[in-house]
């Protein structure tokens, strides 16, 4: 994940954990990555990419809000893209941006260019302003469904990606429907926990003194159980739920593509505009700083000894709790960045959100094998919605 502006965002929504970043580079006069920067980036991320056989080769920009670098910028990405990609190479670009600052210009750079955007949404829009302001205070829900328009004209593939914290937690139907009869297809539901005091090393967290507008576990579980029953009552084959895709992907021997419940990490790595590399885009902090890669190749620090211990740990880290667990196959522990609940061993272990999963699974799971082993088969969504109506007993968990 690439901070090409850093920590940046013209916006300053209540629950951004990534703002405190700021201060990591207090001395940095501005957050731009410079034009040596990014071409060693790119060449050296694609050389390191091709290396593995791949054949298609994503770059994912990020913030704060990219957008801010300008339209020039990821003109130059492009075009260094293009010169540096093998000619057996495809290489794909996601942008994650909370829409404010897209104009027509924009759209059609990412149409012409085949951009997946992720669009950040949070609800209806007293749900989404109730967080999602500008400096000044004023709100972006408007300037964010004007965006929306904007790709969809273009046709640009757009995710929505929702933070789901106090504000909306217990508004999951309402939510959910807003997103869709609003258009989106793609879904991506981002629960939001986080400690007041800046900088605090996930080891460091303790539930005592979390953020007010945290979403509680109980209160998340409920919301995907909810979503969940919306979904595969009216909308299997139409609308596709990113934690739904995941979980019913492993149930029919898939490996886990979301980090989250994959049982080691380390992959989800993210370069600051300097060309600095951290171990995940939860851990950019002091500790976890792998080195710069205008002074150690990409690939070297990405798969160093620390990074891989890193990655490791979240297997090794598991509380009894989690080994005892029947879910412990389906979430693998979860964030390690939300493991710091008191666990049965006498640390601080567990994960935030394991009541939230356990109720999912305990509520859901069985109904995601029957739909993803009948999908395996060839099923039609029609006649999956169908044999799910027709044997509620057989498939609810």
């Amino acid at each position: 994940m690439t901070k090409p502006n850093g920590p940046q965002c013209n916006l300053n929504c209540g629950y951004c954990f990534y703002l405190e970043k700021n201060e990591l580079y207090a001395d940095s006069k501005r957050f731009a990555m410079s034009d040596g920067v990014l071409e060693h980036y790119v060449s050296g991320f694609i050389a390191s990419q091709a290396e593995l056989g791949l054949r298609e080769i994503w770059f994912n920009w990020q913030g704060g809000e990219p957008a801010l670098s300008g339209l020039a910028f990821y003109r130059k990405v492009v075009a260094l893209q293009m010169r540096y990609a093998p000619d057996h190479v495809t290489i794909q670009n996601a942008f994650q941006t909370n829409g404010t600052l897209l104009d027509d210009d924009w759209a059609r750079f990412f149409g012409e260019h085949r951009f997946l955007i992720g669009l950040s949404i949070d609800g209806p829009e007293p749900i989404h302003d109730a967080y999602r302001v500008d400096r000044a205070k004023r709100p972006s829900f408007k300037r964010v469904m004007e965006a929306a328009e904007r790709l969809a004209r273009h046709e640009v593939a757009v995710n929505a990606l929702t933070v789901v914290h106090q504000g909306n937690v217990r508004r999951p139907r309402e939510v959910y429907r807003f997103l869709k009869d609003a258009g989106f297809r793609h879904l991506q539901f981002i629960p939001a926990v986080e400690e007041v005091a800046s900088l605090a090393l996930p080891s460091h967290r303790t539930a005592k003194n979390l953020a007010k507008w945290s979403a509680s576990p109980k209160a998340y579980g409920r919301f995907l159980c909810a979503i969940f029953d919306d979904w595969a009552t009216n909308d299997i084959g139409e609308v596709s739920v990113q934690m739904f895709d995941v979980h019913m992907g492993t149930m029919v021997g898939m490996p886990s593509w979301l980090c989250t419940f994959a049982p080691t990490c380390g992959q989800a790595l993210a370069m600051e505009h300097n060309g600095d590399l951290y171990s995940c885009d939860h851990f950019v902090y002091p500790t976890h700083l792998l080195g710069n890669i205008l002074e150690t190749p990409l690939d070297a620090l990405a798969t160093s000894a620390p990074q891989v211990r890193f990655g490791e740990n979240k297997q090794t880290g598991l509380p009894t709790d989690c080994r005892i667990c029947s879910f412990v196959s389906a979430c693998n522990g979860g964030c390690p960045k939300h493991r710091f609940m008191p666990d049965r061993d006498g640390g601080y272990a567990l994960n935030y959100f394991c009541p939230s999963f356990k109720m999912f699974f305990k509520h859901a799971g069985a109904r995601l094998r029957t739909i993803a082993m009948l999908q395996a088969q060839g099923a039609s969504a029609p006649q999956i919605r169908e044999l799910l109506r027709q044997q509620p007993n057989k498939t609810k968990g």
